[in-house]
Formats: C-alpha cells, sequence, structure tokens
C-alpha cells in the first residue's frame, strides 16, 4: 500500500509529492511522459512571462540568467528539484484507469508494455491540460499539416501557414514564424486582440499586421481545411486560401474522465471537478486535485505561479488523515 500516489509529474503534482515528503510521507509519482512533460513539449526556445521565483517549488531558488526564465531553464530546475528531495518518480509510465473500493484506490498502469498494479488511500491527480486540445471539430481537423501544438519555426520557411488564435501563443508563434521566412495568415473569430494579449506583445503584433508582414482576418472562422488550402469565413463572405500547414493555437482544457469514474461531481456551469479549495480534496474522500485541472472550462485561471500551492494544502491535510 502506497502512502501516497499522485498522477502526474508536472509543478504541481512535483510540488504535492515534495510537501507530503516534508511531512513524513514517501509518495509514488507516476508520469506517462517525462519529467515536468508539458514543460518539454513548450516552443524549443520559449520564455516564461513569469519571473522565477513564482515558479518555485519546495522552497528551492530558481536561478535564471534573465529576468524570465527560458524553457530549458525550466527543465534543468525541476530536475534538480527531483533530485534535491530524492523525489520516486515513475516516468514513461501510463495510468490507465483507477478503481475505487471503499476507500482504497487501486491505480492499474503500463510501463514498456508491462501491466503494473498499486493501490493507496491518498490519491492525487494533477494530470494538467495540456493533452487535451480544444478541437474545431470541422472538416479536414486531423490532416498530418495540422498542429495544436508548436515547436520552432524553421521547419516552415517558405510555406503558407495559417495560425488559428489569437491569444498570446498564438501571436508569438506567428511573429516568430514570420521571422523565420513563412508567408504568416493570422485568423481570429474576435474583432480585436483581447486584454489577455500581453502588453509588450500587443504593439509588435499590430505593426506586423499593418506593415503587411502577417495577414490579419478578424471576426473570421475556418470552415474545412484541405491539403493544400483552407476555406475561411469572414462575416457570411466564404472564401479560399493557399495552405500548407495550420496551427491551431485553440487552448486546451483538463480531462476529468477518470475523475467522474471514481464519483467526482464536476461542476455543470464552470466545469471544475467539486473540492475543498481550502484543501483540494474532491467530494470522494482521499481523492485530491492539483493545479489546473481544479479550474474546469476556465483553464487559464490556475498555472504554475498558483497552482503550486495546492501541493501544501494537499499535504497538511492528507498527514492528518
Amino acid at each position: 500500500m502506497e502512502e501516497m500516489i499522485i498522477i502526474g509529474a508536472g509543478p504541481c503534482g512535483l510540488s504535492t509529492a515534495i510537501e507530503a515528503k516534508k511531512r513524513g510521507m514517501e509518495p509514488l509519482v507516476i508520469e506517462k511522459g517525462c519529467i515536468v512533460n508539458s514543460i518539454y513539449h513548450f516552443p524549443t526556445f520559449m520564455q516564461f512571462f513569469s519571473t522565477p521565483e513564482l515558479l518555485e517549488i519546495g522552497g528551492l531558488p530558481f536561478i535564471s540568467l534573465g529576468e524570465k526564465p527560458t524553457r530549458l531553464e525550466a527543465l534543468k530546475y525541476y530536475r534538480a528539484a527531483v533530485q534535491a528531495y530524492d523525489l520516486n518518480v515513475h516516468t514513461y509510465e501510463k495510468v490507465t484507469r483507477v478503481d475505487r473500493d471503499s476507500d482504497v484506490f487501486t491505480v492499474y498502469s503500463e510501463h514498456k508494455g508491462e501491466s503494473r498494479q498499486y493501490q493507496t488511500k491518498k490519491l492525487v491527480v494533477a494530470t494538467g491540460y495540456y493533452d487535451t486540445p480544444n478541437r474545431l471539430n470541422i472538416p479536414g481537423e486531423d490532416l498530418p499539416k495540422v498542429h495544436h501544438y508548436y515547436k520552432e519555426a524553421h521547419p516552415y520557411s517558405g510555406m503558407n501557414v495559417l495560425v488559428i488564435g489569437g491569444k498570446n501563443s498564438a501571436v508569438i508563434n506567428a511573429m516568430d514564424l514570420q521571422r523565420a521566412g513563412a508567408n504568416v495568415t493570422m485568423v481570429y473569430r474576435r474583432g480585436a486582440f483581447t486584454d489577455s494579449v500581453k502588453a509588450w506583445l500587443k504593439p509588435v503584433i499590430e505593426s506586423a499586421i499593418n506593415k503587411g508582414w502577417i495577414q490579419m482576418y478578424w471576426n473570421t472562422e475556418v470552415k474545412e481545411i484541405a491539403e493544400e488550402h483552407v476555406v475561411l469565413e469572414q462575416e457570411g463572405k466564404t472564401f479560399t486560401l493557399p495552405n500548407d500547414v495550420v496551427f491551431a493555437m485553440t487552448g486546451y482544457r483538463p480531462n476529468t474522465e477518470m475523475l467522474k469514474k471514481l464519483g467526482v461531481k464536476i461542476d455543470s456551469e464552470t466545469g471544475a471537478p467539486v473540492h475543498d479549495p481550502d484543501t483540494c480534496e474532491t467530494n470522494v474522500p482521499g481523492l485530491y486535485i492539483a493545479g489546473v485541472i481544479a479550474a474546469g472550462l476556465d483553464a487559464n485561471s490556475i498555472f504554475i505561479e498558483n497552482g503550486r500551492f495546492h501541493g501544501h494544502r494537499i499535504a497538511e491535510h492528507a498527514a492528518k488523515q
């Protein structure tokens, strides 16, 4: 019987493991990919909007060369946190299902074709949201040229690239692609950028649009994606554009199916799992949630800066049970 099992080795899952270990527990962390798998899959040269101290876990200082840390620095930092606290993290092990019998959770997983199972009375789900992109639900969305994730611009130099969306990731990726020599078109269903776009990004992207470096279609939706073109609709008018690749920066959402099957209630309005914000325990005793999965449909309300504190609340409560 494991003292605590944490599903997910992102910053919030690792923070929970550290806080649990500080209180004398020996948590097991199970992660389907690598340590901080979502950060690893961020764009190669990404720089965080947060300052280093806002990404710290376990009281370990995060030292960055610049004012804002890079993806590479974050990967190094969270690896160091795992090593410093000697956390028991099973990477590349995928949880396939979880059963509940009274107060005992049985976790089933697979690692290199081997089936494993564990039991615990304290289960923490910290699975984030980056694995479940918001789909467009249009013809052609599953073509190989359509991507919901972005790594870097170099392979797309000279290509006709469509970027769907108008928030920070879409803006940054569009500018990166344009600088690499791609012919970039942006499509946004609104009539202007919202206040969610960082203040230092907005004048840069607006300048690129005004100069014609990036073609922008406001109040526009993508209706279909084909091998060599896309079909757009702007205020009732439908037209096509030549296209080689599409980046659908439409955001992501938490997957709550596992929680539902275990009896966790989901708020019908917010999409958030029902839980006590002071302890992060759900309506199922012994089952906790950490990180963005607690946010429901408003995924942008929880991120590393505030989700990392869930670990403290969980460990404080779990240690007393």
